[in-house]
C-alpha cells in the first residue's frame, strides 16, 4: 500500500457530494447506477482525465460522488466528506459489494467503473488469548492509512477458536501497545514475537454492520449493473499522482502469485507491495539481477531471505513464460 501526502485542493465542481437519499446499499439496487452517473473519464484541463466514482458506506447510506484523489488516504478523505465523518473512521473499502468480502478489498488499483463501499468503525472488542502454538492462524493486511486488519482466519487455528474475533476486525492494540499507524508486516511481526504459552490481550474494532449486511441482492429478472467490469484501472500512487492504466492479465496473475508468497513468508497481504516486486522483477533478466535490484531498493527493508527472493524470481519467471494460472485463494497464513 502506498505512503501518503497532503490532499490536493479541488474546485467546487469536483468536490464530493451526496447523490441520493436511498439508504439501501447499491448492490441491492439492480437497476442503473445513480441518476447523474458520471463514472466515465471527463475532460480536464491537464493531460490526465478527471475521473468520478460512486461510493456508499458499507452498512448503508446515500450514494456519494467523489473525484480528485491520488492515493488511498485522499480517497478516504473524499468519502468522509460525503458523510460528515472523520476519514480516520474508515477501516477499509470493498469494491462492488457492501459485504465484508476480503476478495473484493480496495488495493492500489481501482477499476474506472468500480463502485466503492467504505466500512467504518463499529464496536470495540477485547479478548485474552493464550498462544498455544507457534502460529495464530491469521493473515493480516492494512488499509494504507494506518489500520491493520484481519483478512483471513485459518480454520482449526488458535484464532479460529477465539469467540468474537472475525475477518475484517481492525487490530487496535496488542496488550497495551497501540498498533494504529503500523504497517501490516509490523503487526504480524509483533504477534509472531509473542512467546508460546503466553496469554496476551487483543483489542480489535469490528466494522459497523447493518442488519442486512450478509443478505445478497434480490433477483429482479433484470440485467445487473455492470459494476467493476472495465478494462482500465486507476493506479493509486504514493506521490498522489494517480495514473490510468490498461488492465493486464499477465500482471494480475503474477501479482496474485507474489501476494500468495508474501502471505507465506510474512503473514501479510499487500497488492501494492506485490506490484512493486513484479515491476522490479519484470525488467531483470536473471535471479542475480533481481536480487541486486531488491537489495538496492526500498524492498530491502523487508529482509527477504535468499531462498524467498529465489521463490519470488521463480514466480516472476513463470509469469513471463506464461506458466502461471490465476490463483483463486491464498492458502498460506501465519
Amino acid at each position: 500500500m502506498p505512503l501518503f501526502g497532503k490532499p490536493k485542493s479541488r474546485s467546487k465542481e469536483s468536490a464530493s457530494e451526496v447523490m441520493s437519499q436511498n439508504q439501501i446499499p447499491a448492490v441491492a439496487n439492480q437497476g442503473s447506477p445513480p441518476a447523474q452517473s458520471q463514472s466515465q473519464a471527463l475532460p480536464h484541463s491537464s493531460n490526465q482525465p478527471r475521473l468520478v466514482f460512486h461510493c456508499q458506506l458499507g452498512h448503508g447510506s446515500p450514494t456519494g460522488v467523489i473525484s480528485g484523489f491520488g492515493n488511498v488516504r485522499e480517497l478516504y478523505q473524499k468519502i468522509a466528506g460525503c458523510y460528515d465523518i472523520d476519514y480516520t473512521e474508515i477501516l477499509f473499502c470493498t469494491l462492488n459489494t457492501h459485504k465484508l468480502d476480503m476478495s473484493h478489498l480496495l488495493g492500489g488499483q481501482l477499476g474506472l467503473d468500480d463502485f466503492i463501499f467504505a466500512h467504518i468503525k463499529g464496536r470495540p472488542k477485547v479478548v485474552d488469548i493464550e498462544k498455544t502454538g507457534e502460529a495464530l492462524g491469521l493473515t493480516i493486511t492494512d488499509n494504507g492509512a494506518g489500520y491493520a486488519f484481519i483478512k483471513v482466519i485459518k480454520p482449526g487455528s488458535i484464532m479460529a477458536g477465539i469467540e468474537g474475533i472475525c475477518v475484517g476486525d481492525h487490530i487496535e492494540k496488542v496488550d497495551d501497545e497501540s498498533m494504529v499507524g503500523l504497517r501490516h508486516y509490523e503487526v504480524a511481526k509483533r504477534l509472531k514475537e509473542i512467546p508460546k504459552g503466553v496469554i496476551f490481550r487483543l483489542r480489535v474494532v469490528e466494522p459497523l454492520k447493518s442488519g442486512f449486511s450478509e443478505i445478497g441482492a434480490k433477483s429482479t429478472g433484470q440485467k445487473k449493473s455492470n459494476y467493476g467490469s472495465g478494462k482500465e484501472t486507476l493506479r493509486l500512487r504514493p506521490n498522489g499522482q494517480a495514473k490510468v492504466e490498461k488492465a493486464d492479465e499477465l500482471s494480475s496473475i503474477a501479482i496474485d502469485k507474489i501476494n500468495a508468497l508474501l502471505e507465506s513468508f510474512l503473514g501479510i497481504n499487500d497488492t501494492e507491495l506485490a506490484q512493486s516486486i513484479w515491476e522490479t522483477g519484470i525488467v531483470a533478466e536473471n535471479p542475480s539481477e533481481f536480487s541486486t535490484a531488491i537489495e538496492n531498493s526500498d524492498l530491502s527493508e523487508f529482509g527477504f531471505t535468499e531462498m524467498f527472493v529465489f521463490d519470488l524470481w521463480g514466480a516472476i519467471s513463470d509469469a513471463k513464460q506464461g506458466r502461471l494460472k490465476k490463483i483463486q485463494d491464498f492458502n498460506e497464513k501465519f
